[in-house]
């Protein structure tokens, strides 16, 4: 069966979260769900499957979910300013700069995005590169000057994925280091720090609240809490989700929310879980960061998105960050990579990509495992 391009906007209705969630996603519009982000949302058909499609051509200074210049200029340069990096912290700034005016000088951001969500990690439901070749020359025909991209793959989820992009010529560049667990029975529940946070769950003035209908300013806490955390302490270059974007992914059950309420029944801290196949991971995440410390809530909600995946049946993909923290959960860190081909482009393009491949796994990557980033 040939693959095939198409407006999500033709469907007269969707089947499904996830189809129901790209229909209406590509209807409101990225900036009115993700309020850094300007991008075009298509999708791609091929056999019993169908794959979001991002297109930028030019566009700078958005969130890395769909532009490589961010991710791995602009927001590699803002982690800095938050991880120690010791004496290397002037000459990684330096080379942060100087790689992002190489990747802007070679149009990084000239790019299509196959199987991209728009979240901070993406899962790729078991996809093991079934028709790649096919769709890699469907989406090149349609846009010949655009890099191609697939994020968030890594060898603990996407193992034959990655192989088979090796095959049909794609680059795999590093990314990140995430934190997985493979059996949360196993790896987490035993742990001391994890019993230790059941106790603090049992004994919490918080109510549970798993969210099945939205209340009333119940969308814009969600998107006040996530704020705090991961655009105001982190990185306004994380994803900035909106109440609508809230609002559209609780609607069509794309993602799973919870939470935690105060006496007054106000929201103190929320996670939004994404399901795919047998793999959870959590793109919606935050609190009351001004509330005391002692309160554990980022240790409450972790609790209760893992409960989610054990009962659920699910490996547990913890995304990036936080890592000591993870790791005396029983989670391992990874390496996740995302993959480009540039074969159809001149050979400066292709150089580029090639170089920044080669200096991230000669100089990042040793660096983030002795770190333990």
């Amino acid at each position: 069966m040939r693959p095939e391009l198409f407006d999500p906007l033709t469907w007269t209705s969707a089947e499904g979260p996830e189809l129901t969630y790209l229909r209406d996603f590509a209807g409101a519009g990225s900036r009115a769900l993700i309020a850094n982000l300007t991008t075009q949302v298509l999708g791609v058909r091929h056999a019993d499957r169908i794959f979001p499609v991002t297109v930028n051509h030019a566009e700078y200074g958005d969130s890395y979910v769909c532009l490589p210049h961010t991710a791995y200029s602009l927001y590699a340069k803002a982690e800095l300013a938050l991880v120690d990096t010791g004496r290397w912290a002037g000459m990684l700034g330096v080379l942060a700069d100087a790689s992002g005016a190489v990747l802007r000088a070679a149009s990084i951001n000239r790019i299509v995005h196959l199987d991209n969500w728009m979240l901070s990690t993406n899962l790729h439901n078991g996809w093991s590169g079934r028709g790649i070749s096919e769709i890699r020359s469907l989406l090149i025909d349609a846009y010949p000057s655009h890099i191609l991209a697939i994020r968030s793959l890594n060898a603990w989820s996407d193992a034959p994925l990655m192989a088979r992009l090796r095959e049909d010529g794609w680059d795999l560049l590093p990314s990140r280091q995430i934190y997985v667990t493979d059996d949360v029975a196993k790896d987490w529940a035993g742990k001391r720090d994890t019993k230790n946070d059941l106790r603090l769950l049992r004994a919490t003035k918080y109510r549970i609240d798993h969210m099945e209908r939205l209340g009333p300013g119940d969308a814009a806490r969600i998107a006040k809490l996530y704020a705090l955390l991961y655009l105001d302490r982190y990185s306004a270059l994380n994803p900035a989700f909106t109440p609508a974007f809230i609002q559209l992914t609780h609607g069509t059950g794309f993602l799973r929310y919870m939470g935690l309420r105060d006496s007054d029944d106000k929201l103190v801290a929320i996670a939004g879980c994404l399901i795919r196949g047998n793999i959870l991971t959590t793109p919606v995440l935050g609190y009351d960061t001004g509330l005391p410390r002692e309160h554990g809530l980022y240790r409450l909600v972790c609790v209760l998105l893992t409960q989610l995946a054990q009962q659920s049946g699910a490996r547990l993909n913890n995304s990036a960050g936080a890592g000591h923290f993870k790791r005396l959960r029983g989670a391992k860190p990874v390496l996740e990579y995302s993959a480009y081909f540039t074969r159809h482009l001149a050979l400066p393009r292709r150089a580029v990509v090639a170089g920044l491949g080669f200096l991230l796994n000669r100089l990042a990557v040793p660096f983030i495992r002795a770190r333990g980033f």
